[in-house]
């Protein structure tokens, strides 16, 4: 071992002819060459691969620099990149008789991955001492064997190669016997034995000679046995082989017993001297087990089973002997032919098991590296992928491949792919074989949220529950894990911002709406949110939607009653009725609203209590009240009618009015009447009579005046067959003079005002329902409670040549 550690002291470590060879991708091959000594204590130093690499200290933590190879001879220092001795190296166990031995790794780097391929070369060093098999060496020689007969000896086996093999044979000096070292076919040395003089028997019977076996080392090593020779009686022939040398080729992996060939050797002599056996002459134990030989016919036959990877060539000694004390020598050749019976092997260098789904084209999965242990065709492979998935093999060198992404990956469609990756050979029939590995599909978020509706409209009846449910909206997003896990918020809407938490809320988790006050449908019709789905992932992806909520009505506001009213003073309204007024004569009219919508607004009209029953009628839709025959002198001249108006809710609500009435025949009597009934005069009160009374005149006069100033206008500007139409006794007419339009409410009336132009009395009509103000056909069909009257309820004035007024009054209760 001193002697091993001095050489590899002397030992000059270089790199020979480093080459770089570009992979198709990230991955790259490099071959580095070193040269040391067998036998290295462990942890020696073979090179700083690291520096032969071009890689610095700094990088060696991340590109995680280790050792790829099915024999632990070599690791690398993980500081510093020195490529060092880990176990044992015996050239001869390694390589046996080989003459040049290297062992071939490979370097791995990550990040990105490279592959280096390296080659150390084994030197051999001379640590093994030729060895003869046996202790002794026995020959029978006759004593009439003539000078210059040689003999073939045992050889020595010397586990070195080259300089340090066994390289002479010598014996310690005598007269009768000289020793040369002869070569044979496989290049290994024997040692034969020349007789130089004479034996007899009778002098001397047997003789003892050392035979030393030495080789080229430096200090050469040597190694010794006896050679015993014990003089006969005289054979004079020797066997003679019909070759020196015996090829054959053999297929590997035949059964034991398969012939090999036939051995022959002849001998001239008769009788016991002529009768030859065979023997194995200097094989070695392992080939002996293998091949078995026939002493008598010389057959070789298979004892084992051969392989080529293992051995691919036998050299087999074989020894023919007579009956006597004469041999002779020949060697078998055996060449083994080698067959497909080995499949590819299939081995992962690096490996990743998790992907992102949005890795680039391209990027490398695993290295892959194949091997067939078969030579020729038999041991060329091709590697691929059977099925179709988004992946790849691409060659890279020296039965490398690299496991590369073909096509982009969704993990919501495959989440995990089960690849199964091929090897075949090229060999008659061809042999494969086959790996499988799980490659998972790592999430990312790519998917925002998506609703299950491009809208959501949700009903919700006023007066709710504060608190309560109001609607849902519900998301979904196919990633996995935080990029999934959705949350829900307002994010616009078209309520103020700040009363916005006091109107309505959405759980974060659920997607609930809840109201956070009872919602009033006069106040709030509808109202839009718009709501947004967040998931966690980074970045954070989200999705809007839109939710209207529109509030529904409910009756819970009763009808109020606009007309009649009480004065300012709290004092009833009277209407005035002429008595000349006919059956159908509209006398007022009660005019009501209702703050809700739909049915709940629609209002109907009813007596309750009648001073004379069937004196008057109500329209149910109206709210018009007309005579409903000719008013005798007998009847009270103050009427008064309780009206009851309903609206159409379940259950509906109602609201009442009271109508005084006042029959008169004119202005004049009409004071006086009112004035029995005053009590004690208030000033306020009579003032705004007369203005009331005024403001009635002066609009007289206005319209009046107006209308003489059209006619003059259209006498001038007409013929006089025109102007002829404006007869002395036709009334002119103006309207509609108010027309509000409640929409939603009830108030669906217009007021007209006639003037009869050869009149100094007046009449004031109010509350005449128009015809775009009369309620929809459809609205009523639907209640078959509903009556609807025609002709009874339509207002149709007519000219009265008598005097006819109604005026009304406020008169203190």
């Amino acid at each position: 071992m001193q002697r091993n550690a001095r050489q590899a002291e002397r030992m000059t470590r270089q790199v020979l002819f480093p080459f770089l060879l570009s992979l198709f991708g990230r991955a790259i091959s490099q071959q580095i060459r070193y040269k040391i000594p067998e036998e290295m204590a462990k942890g020696s130093l073979v090179g700083n691969i690291a520096k032969d690499l071009g890689l610095s200290v700094q990088e060696l933590p991340a590109r995680k620099l280790r050792v790829s190879a099915e024999e632990d001879y070599f690791n690398v220092s993980a500081e510093r990149g020195d490529l060092l001795v880990s176990g044992r190296i015996d050239r001869e166990k390694i390589c046996g008789r080989k003459s040049q031995c290297v062992v071939e790794f490979e370097m791995v780097a990550e990040n990105p991955v490279n592959i280096f391929h390296v080659v150390v070369a084994i030197q051999d060093i001379n640590d093994n001492a030729p060895r003869f098999l046996a202790r002794s060496i026995d020959l029978e020689i006759c004593e009439s064997a003539l000078p210059g007969v040689k003999f073939s000896l045992d050889s020595a086996q010397d586990a070195d190669v080259e300089s340090n093999s066994l390289k002479i044979y010598t014996i310690n000096p005598n007269q009768h016997f000289s020793l040369s070292t002869k070569e044979s076919p496989d290049g290994s040395k024997y040692p034969e034995l020349l007789l130089e003089k004479s034996l007899d028997r009778e002098q001397q019977s047997s003789h003892r000679l050392i035979l030393t076996a030495m080789d080229g080392g430096d200090p050469s090593l040597s190694g010794t046995t006896q050679i015993r020779i014990q003089v006969t009686d005289a054979n004079d022939n020797a066997p003679v082989f019909t070759q020196d040398v015996y090829r054959v080729s053999l297929q590997e992996n035949v059964p034991p017993g398969t012939f090999v060939l036939r051995v022959m050797a002849t001998d001239q002599d008769e009788g016991v001297n002529a009768e030859i056996t065979y023997a194995f002459h200097n094989a070695p134990t392992s080939t002996s087990l293998l091949f078995r030989l026939n002493p008598n016919t010389g057959d070789i036959t298979t004892n084992g089973t051969l392989d080529f990877e293992e051995t691919r060539i036998y050299v087999l000694g074989v020894e023919a002997k007579d009956g006597g004390v004469h041999t002779a020598h020949c060697n078998v050749q055996i060449e083994i032919v080698d067959e497909n019976d080995n499949a590819p092997e299939v081995t992962f260098i690096s490996f990743s098991d998790q992907i992102a789904e949005d890795s680039d084209l391209g990027a490398v999965i695993a290295l892959i590296k194949v091997r067939d242990q078969d030579s020729g065709q038999n041991g060329l492979v091709s590697c691929y992928i059977q099925e179709e998935f988004p992946f790849k093999l691409e060659f890279t060198s020296k039965n490398y491949y690299k496991l590369v992404i073909d096509r982009a990956l969704d993990r919501e469609q495959t989440a995990e792919y089960n690849v199964t990756i091929t090897a075949t050979d090229r060999g008659k029939p061809p042999l494969s074989s086959s790996t499988s590995v799980t490659l998972h599909i790592a999430d990312v978020n790519d998917n925002a949220p998506a609703f299950h509706q491009a809208s959501y409209m949700v009903h919700v009846a006023e007066n709710n529950p504060p608190g309560a449910s109001i609607a849902q909206v519900s998301a979904s997003d196919p990633d996995l894990g935080p990029n999934g896990h959705i949350s829900y918020s307002i994010v616009a809407t078209d309520l103020e911002l700040r009363a916005l938490s006091s109107y309505v809320s959405v759980s974060a988790q659920s997607g609930v709406v809840f109201a956070q006050r009872a919602f009033d449908h006069e106040q709030l019709r509808a109202f839009e949110l718009t709501l947004q789905a967040r998931d966690q992932g980074s970045p954070l992806l989200s999705a809007n939607v839109s939710l209207r909520v529109l509030v529904d009505d409910r009756n819970d506001n009763a009808p109020r009653v606009l007309y009649p009213a009480l004065g300012p003073d709290g004092s009833a309204l009277f209407d005035m009725v002429p008595r000349a007024a006919q059956p159908g004569y509209l006398v007022t009219k009660v005019v009501a609203v209702d703050a809700d919508s739909g049915h709940n607004a629609w209002l109907s009209y009813h007596v309750l209590q009648a001073s004379e029953p069937g004196l008057f009628s109500l329209g149910l839709r109206t709210g018009e009240v007309r005579t409903a025959r000719v008013l005798g002198d007998r009847e009270a001249s103050r009427q008064r009618l309780l009206v009851a108006v309903c609206d159409g809710g379940k259950p509906p609500l109602s609201a009442t009015a009271t109508l005084h009435l006042v029959f008169v025949d004119s202005l004049q009597e009409a004071l006086p009447d009112l004035s029995d009934h005053h009590a004690p005069s208030d000033p306020q009160t009579e003032l705004q009579f007369y203005l009331v009374v005024a403001l009635a005149l002066i609009s007289v006069l206005f319209l009046l005046a107006v209308t003489l100033a059209v006619a003059l206008r259209l006498r001038h500007s007409c013929s006089p067959t025109t102007g002829g139409c404006f007869q002395p006794g036709l009334c002119s007419k103006s309207g509609p003079g108010i027309s509000p339009n409640y929409s939603e409410g009830t108030l669906p009336y217009s007021y007209n005002l006639y003037v009869a132009s050869q009149s100094a009395k007046t009449e004031f009509n109010f509350l005449n329902l128009t015809a775009e103000m009369a309620p929809p056909q459809d609205l009523l069909c639907d209640d078959p409670s509903t009556v609807v009257c025609g002709s009874n309820e339509d207002p149709k004035i007519t000219y009265d040549p008598s005097f006819s007024s109604h005026v009304s009054f406020c008169k203190p209760i």
